[in-house]
């Protein structure tokens, strides 16, 4: 259950990162709750133009892997639908973000699986973020800070060898 919860949160994403709108500059913090799974905690991430901008690199990395990802703006809201494979299954997602992405937004995504990635067949995903504040001192954006864990670094962590062969793996 843990792996189809770790990819549902990568193809969210990939998705999140597609078409969608920039986030402003300085730390937002980022409840995720996905159906069936206890809840995390609140994420708070450092961000600036580059990081939302490694994110967008990631998610055209991941486009060959999906025969389908239509984005849509209007206005404060943004509707995503995308059919892509992981790990020999077609995972389609369909999702709705709501907000201000210089304030606050919130999302759903239902992702489908078929056929079914490690017994799941399909995983809900809802998301609230907002904008806290500039980062906080000593924090350099991609920095990002995980309910009883130790910090990370976003743009570190992709350069990670191991990380690398991981998100290969999940192709």
């Amino acid at each position: 259950m843990l792996f189809c919860a770790l990819a549902a949160g990568h193809l969210a994403g990939s998705l999140q990162a597609a078409e969608m709108p920039k986030r402003k500059a300085g730390l937002w913090e980022i409840n995720t709750r996905m159906d069936g799974m206890p809840a995390m905690g609140a994420i708070q991430q450092c961000v600036d133009q580059k990081t939302d901008d490694l994110m967008q690199q990631q998610a055209r990395k991941e486009q060959p892997n999906c025969s389908v990802i239509d984005v849509n703006n209007q206005g404060n809201k943004v509707s995503v639908h995308s059919v892509c494979k992981v790990q020999g299954s077609t995972a389609t997602t369909d999702g709705v973000f709501v907000g201000s992405f210089d304030a606050a937004y919130k999302g759903d995504m239902l992702t489908r699986f078929n056929p079914p990635l490690h017994g799941t067949k399909e995983s809900k995903v809802s998301l609230e973020a907002r904008w806290v504040g500039p980062c906080k001192a000593g924090q350099k954006p991609g920095d990002v800070i995980m309910p009883n864990m130790a910090g990370s670094n976003l743009k570190e962590m992709m350069k990670d060898p191991t990380v690398q062969e991981m998100m290969k793996r999940q192709k």
